[in-house]
């Protein structure tokens, strides 16, 4: 990233009149710009919006247009290019993961293939492979990121096409400036003293961009993993205190913009160890109330996700003795007892919970602790038969194998969460492929795979 950024720098310094053909992916328009306007050769110079216009796959002559279904509406047809559309402007009635098949993220596939490789233990190493083939969120979480979703939409709308199957395309919209204000293994790449905001609003803007080539992909985003929660019980917290407008303005932009191009949203929840204490579940059902009216009442926004990143089961078998106090010790204790404040509020009362590394319960000394937590494993693959009509889906938002936060104290992004007795460790940085914990994960499954 730093190096793409770097070679933008570069190419605005050369005057335009000895300009190259600007990379793929590179700059090459918008408001103020003096550098390249012409691309190399397989990509196209496209607007995507009056700021930003960059070299995208593709050629200067639009495609013949085709017929597709429209993700809003199955039972209508509009005729769309695979450049461009009209997404609809109407949600389906009803959970949007019905009728679906969920495309597999392929960047995620690749690194369990590669941890695979590395596993020695025959019976292990078959039981890896199969995690592959589990569908998993993909993080948003750098600007860098966003053209890779152009590619997997491209991707994701071949196999619809060559199949017949309606596919199913999982995002994290995960980039607010002065990110997870409460943490530090997860700081994010834009700062609000440092124009974070606007620099957000492009993020979303370039994602809007993306998208609207594809309209007839379905899209389904978790936004902003921690952000509304740490503004229920973090604001306390002077980095948290200071995020709140820029937090409630930016998500509140990303609601209306994704909805306008029909992606259906569920908004960051936290989990029952956090907003399902009885002081906090009118708190949070007020907020997610009051950004979803002052936004418009987006009509793709679904609902809610809980325990994204997180270890809790869906419905426990008995309370851990960590919950100890909280009568809403699950995820489905949580859930049904948010979901009517939800309603009180005027926010749909839907939600998704993440399960991907829930298999194994009882394993933290206490319920704050969320780094690389020892023993955890994965947990229910996904499925819309969730056992509840509150609950579209079980998933697997956090993509199990990559790191939480590094153990190493002298690194920038140090938390000490991440070197309790409960996390394992060492532990690399924050994102990165961690092999022992992957490995540990697979053995641990719960259902085994």
């Amino acid at each position: 990233m730093f190096k793409f950024a770097s070679l933008l720098a570069l190419a605005s310094l050369v005057p335009a009149f000895v300009q190259a053909q600007q990379p793929m992916y590179a700059q090459c328009g918008g408001v103020g710009w003096s550098g390249g306007t012409s691309c190399v050769s397989g990509s196209v110079c496209t607007k995507l919006n009056d700021y930003y216009s960059q070299c995208l796959p593709g050629s200067s002559t639009p495609p013949p247009a085709s017929t597709t279904t429209t993700p809003g509406n199955p039972g209508s047809t509009t005729t769309t290019t695979s450049n461009g559309g009209t997404p609809s402007t109407t949600p389906a009635a009803g959970n949007p993961y019905t009728g679906y098949t969920v495309w597999l993220n392929p960047s995620y596939a690749d690194e369990v293939n590669a941890a695979a490789a590395n596993i020695t233990d025959s019976t292990t190493k078959a039981k890896a492979l199969k995690v592959a083939q589990i569908p998993t969120f993909f993080w948003l979480d750098v600007v860098a990121k966003v053209p890779t979703l152009g590619t997997y939409l491209a991707d994701a709308q071949s196999k619809q096409q060559s199949s017949g199957n309606k596919q199913l395309v999982q995002i994290v919209v995960y980039d607010l400036p002065d990110r997870d204000c409460a943490a530090l293994a997860s700081n994010g790449e834009f700062s609000i003293a440092n124009g974070g905001l606007a620099k957000y609003k492009d993020y979303i803007d370039q994602i809007v961009a993306q998208i609207k080539k594809f309209p007839d992909v379905r899209v389904v985003a978790v936004v902003e993993p921690d952000s509304l929660a740490n503004l229920v019980t973090n604001l306390s917290v002077q980095k948290c205190s200071g995020a709140q407008s820029a937090y409630k303005e930016g998500v509140t932009y990303a609601m209306q913009q994704l909805s306008s191009v029909g992606v259906y949203m569920y908004l960051d929840a936290g989990h029952a160890g956090w907003l399902g204490w009885s002081a906090n579940l009118a708190p949070a059902a007020q907020l997610f109330g009051q950004l979803y009216s002052g936004a418009g009442k987006p009509q793709f926004v679904r609902g809610l996700a809980t325990n994204v990143a997180n270890y809790n089961a869906l419905n426990a078998a008995s309370p851990d003795p960590i919950t100890q106090g909280n009568s809403n010790y699950d995820e489905m204790h949580y859930i049904n007892a948010l979901a009517p404040a939800l309603s009180s509020s005027g926010f749909p009362a839907h939600f998704i919970v993440d399960q991907g590394r829930s298999g194994v319960q009882n394993i933290r000394q206490q319920w704050g602790d969320w780094c690389n937590v020892k023993g955890a494993g994965f947990g229910t693959h996904p499925t819309t038969n969730t056992g509840s009509s509150l609950i579209d889906s079980i998933v697997w938002v956090k993509p199990g194998g990559e790191c939480d936060g590094t153990s190493d104290s002298s690194s920038p992004r140090f938390d000490s969460h991440c070197s309790l007795s409960d996390a394992a460790q060492p532990a690399p940085e924050a994102g990165t492929w961690f092999q022992n914990y992957f490995v540990s994960l697979v053995q641990n499954a719960n259902p085994a795979l």
